[in-house]
């Protein structure tokens, strides 16, 4: 099991997509009629990367991006943001990064994803081995990255590197049943590395996904804190959250706003909680400070240019009346 306490050193490997996100813009605007469109950086695992070099921190994204124009936006981005794109590595063939349009409107609202041939999917053992893991204070991944091979075998050779540099494990589950060949394989992918994890965040059909049907859910959660996990973390929307530890479990709400947009709240979320435990608040303080992100970004256009900085996380806290109850 790995020392948590080294989550403090705030500088982490985060493994999987990076991607471009286009918006109809004005926010508002129906996908289907919309005249513009505004480009940023998507992927779960880039927002993930943005939001906590947004808080202070540190991070480096392992990855794989097509060797096209779309790439190197993806890469631009990160360099915009700060992101170490050391090991992400161009490839060429038809591989094709992740594209998302996505409404920034919440009543009847569209995400259309294109994920065929998606590059990500191409990182390989050697990228993984390539490495140095000794630096970092933990090791941060999506579910999306276990979807398809190489990626799915190179990311547990990367879990096993990980662990042998006595980081820590952190796990956003993030099941995107597109990208999967089979619910079957998914569940079966997904159980694997939550066993092997420190930190495992979901929402309530995620879990329930895993243990073979929802009402199992927060079961599921529990068996997973009770023995391999640290920190688990069951969302349940609207309704808040449970955190779970071996020791202890208890409930938060969510930070009520007007959003824009359904998307990038869990991407926020995570950055906005690693970043709170990497700055040594409390595990309720910081899934309270998760949840804030969460909503911050959810009524602002985008998902990464949307992740908050500490001041303005600090400024959303000192201004709002507080969570709902729990």
């Amino acid at each position: 099991m790995a020392n948590l306490e080294r989550i403090q050193a705030n500088n982490f490997l985060v493994i999987g997509r990076a991607g471009m996100d286009l918006y109809p813009d004005p926010p508002g605007t129906k996908t289907e009629e919309a005249q513009q469109f505004f480009a940023c950086l998507g992927g779960s695992s880039a927002n993930i990367a943005v939001a906590i070099n947004r808080h202070g921190g540190r991070s480096a994204l392992v990855t794989s991006v097509a060797d096209d124009a779309i790439g190197r936006f993806a890469q631009n981005e990160l360099d915009k943001y700060g992101v170490d794109r050391t090991h992400v590595r161009r490839v060429g063939g038809e591989a094709r990064n992740s594209l998302a349009v996505v409404e920034t409107r919440v009543e009847d609202h569209q995400s259309v994803i294109y994920r065929n041939g998606a590059a990500d999917f191409e990182m390989t053992l050697a990228d993984v081995a390539a490495v140095d893991y000794a630096p970092y204070s933990a090791l941060i991944t999506t579910g999306t990255v276990f979807a398809a091979e190489p990626s799915r075998g190179a990311t547990f050779h990367a879990f096993d590197l990980a662990r042998e540099a006595g980081l820590p494990l952190i796990f956003d589950v993030d099941y995107r049943p597109y990208s999967w060949p089979s619910a079957e394989v998914a569940a079966e992918t997904y159980s694997r590395a939550a066993a092997m994890c420190d930190i495992i965040i979901g929402n309530d059909i995620e879990f329930g996904f895993m243990a073979g049907g929802y009402e199992k859910g927060l079961d599921k959660a529990r068996e997973l804190a009770r023995t391999t996990a640290q920190i688990v973390v069951y969302k349940m929307g609207e309704e808040g959250a449970i955190t779970i530890t071996p020791d202890t479990e208890f409930r938060t709400g969510i930070y009520p706003v007007d959003a824009l947009k359904p998307t990038g709240a869990g991407d926020s979320f995570m950055g906005g909680f690693i970043a709170a435990l990497a700055s040594g608040h409390s595990l309720k303080d910081a899934v309270l400070r998760g949840s804030a992100c969460a909503s911050i970004v959810v009524s602002r256009v985008g998902c990464a240019p949307a992740m908050p900085t500490t001041e303005e996380l600090e400024a959303f806290l000192s201004s709002h009346p507080g969570p709902s109850d729990s």
